[in-house]
């Protein structure tokens, strides 16, 4: 009798969650707001690369995911600042653990991958 997959990426919690993380902008927006509320155009001096739209977008997931909240207040310009849920904030351990993971292992990755290359293009080239 062949056993029941348990890995399906409509049912998985697991893969729902990593939709949201593995996202390389999301994963530096709440890193971006870890310690605490800030405006937008700090989360975005904070970011390097990140465009303008693409860091709205991002926001907005974040806070329709329930990890982000966004404040506006009556001002001319309007003043925007954002901070993490306490559902956000729980994160944070999680992606601080992944973070010192790869300090510590992704150099060996990066070798890994170097010698496969390697491997492969001595192979092509026989």
């Amino acid at each position: 009798m062949k056993k029941p997959s348990d890995i399906s990426l409509t049912v998985c919690s697991y893969s729902h969650v990593l939709e949201i993380v593995s996202n390389k902008w999301s994963a530096l927006v709440i890193y971006a707001l870890e310690e605490g509320t800030i405006r937008y155009g700090e989360i975005k001096r904070r970011i390097e690369g990140i465009s303008q739209k693409m860091l709205t977008q991002t926001l907005r997931q974040l806070e329709r995911d329930g990890l982000v909240n966004r404040k506006v207040t009556p001002a001319v310009p309007p003043v925007v600042e954002y901070t993490l849920t306490p559902l956000g904030e729980t994160l944070i351990p999680c992606m601080k653990m992944l973070k010192e993971w790869a300090s510590e292992h992704y150099s060996v990755v990066r070798k890994a991958r170097e010698e496969y290359d390697l491997g492969v293009a001595d192979s092509i080239v026989r």
